[in-house]
């Protein structure tokens, strides 16, 4: 069985990120996997409505999983809060993800929504934390493998181990 993977739509090429730009970092297994139909592009915070450009926004001293939990709050750097928008931008992730049968996504970091290993600390000066945005969480809390653009060759092998592990013979997992 061939997994999908759900991809950032900055990584992809696409002028979507808040300042208007993108973070492409396509690799031939990448264009592989597009041409196989394999590869689900999306911008969560599009999907729930941000313009692009938008001001930056940081998680204030908290991360994804607090922001879920109702427990913090997205704030951008005029001081507007957009906790709201980016929960349903998390949300359509995972909904994404689940209808495409995504096993894993490729987020780009430091976002407040797609940060797997980093996000900023909140004070927009700049200062990275360890910690996951909003969709990372939500994804990775749902069981949908969550990997950093920093991390390519992780995801790489992911999808060949998962895929190695389904025998399509017997359509059972070994």
């Amino acid at each position: 069985m061939k997994n999908k993977l759900l991809v950032s739509a900055c990584l992809m090429g696409f002028d979507v990120r808040y300042n208007g730009s993108e973070k492409a970092n396509l690799t031939a297994q990448f264009a592989r996997w597009q041409h196989q139909g394999r590869v689900v592009i999306h911008c969560p915070e599009l999907a729930a409505g941000l313009p692009t450009p938008r001001l930056p926004a940081e998680i204030a001293s908290a991360d994804g999983m607090d922001v879920m939990a109702h427990q913090a709050r997205i704030i951008e750097s005029d001081g507007h809060d957009v906790t709201a928008h980016y929960q349903l931008a998390a949300w359509l992730a995972l909904q994404t993800a689940i209808e495409q049968c995504c096993g894993a996504a490729l987020l780009t970091d430091g976002s407040p929504t797609c940060g797997s290993q980093f996000i900023y600390d909140g004070s927009f000066s700049g200062i990275r934390k360890a910690g996951m945005g909003v969709a990372a969480a939500l994804l990775l809390e749902h069981g949908i493998a969550v990997f950093s653009e920093r991390q390519i060759p992780a995801l790489i092998a992911w999808m060949e181990k998962t895929e190695a592990e389904y025998d399509p013979v017997s359509t059972r997992i070994r």
